[in-house]
């Protein structure tokens, strides 16, 4: 039984999550997604639109998914001690570097391969281009043209 990691924000979910859980999950037997805390996306990346525990739902309700977790604050290795992965994917976006990664991993004895999945090149794959496309068509709407 192979056990795949995947993790991420997964605010306003789109396709190119749903192909990024897809392509992990055809890495191994089970894919378990770890979705960042509320505190961790306001650290790293931006104020979350969604709230962690609907995140955590809308993403346990996907096909490809066998099981989804809430991630820990501060240590982002603790979780993959707790779940164990052999395999870790990582999106085409993400900022890790597999080879860093794969070293801290041997320090703390966790043996997972980590494998970067490619990109998928639909419009409107990404949050902040969601967000913009809604921005500008609120604003054409109110203000009868495009920004």
């Amino acid at each position: 039984m192979t056990r795949v990691m995947a993790s991420g924000v997964f605010d306003i979910l789109h396709t190119g999550h749903v192909h990024y859980l897809s392509e992990a999950k055809k890495l191994g037997d089970e894919l378990v997604v770890v979705v960042a805390t509320d505190a961790t996306v306001r650290r790293r990346k931006h104020e979350p639109i969604t709230p962690e525990k609907m995140r955590l739902e809308l993403v346990s309700s996907l096909k490809p998914v066998d099981h989804a977790v809430l991630g820990h604050q501060g240590d982002m290795y603790e979780v993959v001690a707790e779940l164990r992965p052999d395999i870790i994917a990582i999106g085409y976006d993400q900022t890790f570097d597999e080879k860093v990664l794969e070293r801290e991993l041997a320090k703390r004895g966790l043996d997972a391969k980590v494998v970067r999945l490619s990109r998928y090149s639909e419009d409107l794959t990404g949050t902040r281009r969601i967000i913009r496309r809604i921005i500008n068509w609120h604003y054409s709407q109110c203000h009868g043209g495009d920004s």
